[in-house]
């Protein structure tokens, strides 16, 4: 069949295997330092790969292909479970589950981490995970966790978490997020950036997201100051 699927371009390609490990269908692995579609029912055409490489080396095509075969996918991720994924052990999708509400927590425990998934990177988190299922979506410059003290019980607490830079990554992650926002049962989306204006671009591309995913989602942006404000 004629359908969309990924084609890596191994001139360009540095051999770094952030796109192996962006690929949760397990579709892409490296041969001789270079990456190589392994499997062409293993790839889903969702592109979860191309945000992660550094290189531009990763492109859509539309050419003769096996249909993406889902439950072969699912079937070899189950295989595989309890193990670390090809990469980087750090983009091994999980859930955290925390031992108590905050209600219940001591006054010596309330700087107790809020975060409830990991990964948390844009550019590292699967398009498709279970924590997504009815999320309050948190979507957040890097730099605002460091700059607003009480960023985890304002702002992580409650909320999936996934953070970004748009002038260090160089990338554009609407595309991504609207196959997030699209594929996945998102109740809520809230946008935190920085004052500073290369920042707007983490919020142009979420406003982007929202509009391609084609749903009607609550969402609501803060601004936070150099100074560790909550600007109005």
């Amino acid at each position: 069949m004629i359908r969309k699927i990924i084609q890596i371009d191994e001139e360009k390609c540095n051999g770094c295997g952030a796109c192996a490990a962006a690929c949760h269908e397990g579709a892409i692995g490296m041969v001789n330092n270079k990456a190589r579609l392994l499997r062409d029912d293993y790839c889903d055409g969702l592109g979860d790969c191309l945000p992660s490489c550094p290189t531009g080396a990763i492109s859509f095509v539309e050419r003769e292909a096996a249909a993406y075969d889902e439950a072969a996918v699912k079937a070899a991720q189950k295989k595989k479970a309890g193990s670390l994924p090809c990469g980087c052990p750090g983009t091994n999708a999980k859930q955290i589950c925390r031992a108590g509400e905050a209600e219940s927590r001591s006054p010596e425990t309330m700087m107790e981490s809020m975060l409830s998934q990991w990964p948390v990177q844009i550019r590292l988190v699967p398009v498709h995970a279970p924590y997504f299922d009815g999320a309050n979506l948190l979507i957040a410059a890097d730099c605002t966790a460091y700059a607003y003290g009480n960023f985890h019980e304002r702002f992580i607490k409650n909320h999936v978490t996934l953070i970004g830079c748009p002038k260090l990554d160089s990338v554009d992650y609407a595309e991504k997020l609207a196959s997030i926002i699209r594929e996945n049962d998102i109740k809520s989306v809230t946008i935190v950036r920085m004052e500073v204006p290369c920042c707007s671009g983490l919020e142009q591309a979420v406003k982007k997201a929202l509009q391609a995913s084609g749903k009607m989602i609550p969402w609501q942006a803060a601004v936070i100051s150099v100074d560790g404000k909550i600007l109005p």
